[in-house]
């Protein structure tokens, strides 16, 4: 659905984005992650047509960026970080608006602003003034006006951003009801906004990639070990001592009741450990792979180490 091939920006002699690669598939939603000034802003903006790039390809739907900036424009819905309302309309004044310059035929305006408020949530507020809503309702006109004509795909700039806890919950959940019906890229800071609600990750850093694909390939890419974490009827120092004596062991630690036992890669050692344990009466609880934390993850890919 989204497809970026060798994609630069370049500002003078500033490279904003460099040789860019990545792919969206359809129905999915993707983080954009990286440090403040990695690119994602721009690359956003190219991706919208908003913003011409310096040389390379992107297609969005099948239509190229470039060759086809308004048929992009058709099927995409943008949310950029600074919010495109008039304050002094009211919610359904501003769709209608909005559906207006967007195109959508007039038989059909009164549907999708309707389609439009129901995704987003809206009906409580739906007659107030914009001015006069909240930070996070605002938020939710904001992505009410990015689906307003039904687009294949929805571009969304830190959607969370300055929102209270309860509003981030709200929003997150918005957006994961919109998975399916939509592909969806969605740049953050928050990496539990990642975990809870994307499929994968693009991670860029001075405007290159670093990794793109779904957490799972990435966290065992970037995994110089490999490991379990096991809870068992019985701890301490004994278990410890004993998992530490199987043949290929590199780490053991207990953490808040669990035991994280951790080995090279490229070796399994999960039938000893097993083995080890029923020998001892030990008495395996549970037993699940450890793998990297998304902000373990995330501080390798961007040092590079």
């Amino acid at each position: 659905m989204i497809e970026v091939e060798n994609l630069t920006k370049k500002y003078g002699e500033l490279i904003a984005v460099k040789n860019l690669n990545f792919k969206v598939e359809e129905g999915k939603i993707w983080g954009f992650l990286g440090p403040n000034g990695a690119g994602k802003t721009t690359t956003m903006r190219i991706l919208t047509g908003y913003l011409p790039a310096t040389e390379g390809k992107a297609f969005v739907g099948g239509f190229d960026v470039f060759e086809k900036p308004m048929e992009v424009k058709k099927i995409t819905g943008y949310l950029p970080e600074n919010l495109p309302l008039y304050p002094e309309m009211t919610v359904y004044s501003y769709l209608n608006f909005v559906a207006q310059i967007k195109g959508v035929p007039s038989k059909k305006r009164k549907e999708r602003i309707e389609m439009a408020i129901e995704k987003s949530r809206l009906e409580e507020v739906r007659n107030r003034l914009i001015r006069n809503l909240s930070r996070g309702y605002k938020q939710r006109v904001g992505i009410a006006q990015a689906l307003i004509h039904d687009p294949k795909v929805l571009i969304l700039d830190e959607p969370t951003m300055g929102l209270d806890p309860a509003q981030i919950v709200e929003i997150r959940q918005l957006i994961k009801s919109l998975k399916g019906e939509h592909t969806i890229i969605l740049s953050t800071h928050i990496l539990a906004e990642v975990t809870q609600v994307c499929d994968g990750v693009v991670i860029i850093n001075e405007g290159k990639l670093m990794a793109s694909g779904s957490l799972e390939e990435l966290a065992s890419s970037f995994a110089d070990k490999e490991g379990v974490s096991i809870k068992l009827k019985k701890t301490g120092e004994e278990v410890i001592n004993g998992i530490r004596e199987i043949n290929g062991v590199e780490n053991v630690v207990q953490k808040n009741g669990d035991i994280e036992i951790e080995w090279k890669k490229g070796i399994d050692l999960r039938d000893e450990i097993v083995k080890k344990i029923l020998e001892k009466n030990w008495g395996l609880l549970e037993m699940k792979p450890l793998t990297l934390s998304l902000e373990e993850l995330y501080l390798k890919v961007i040092s590079g180490r």
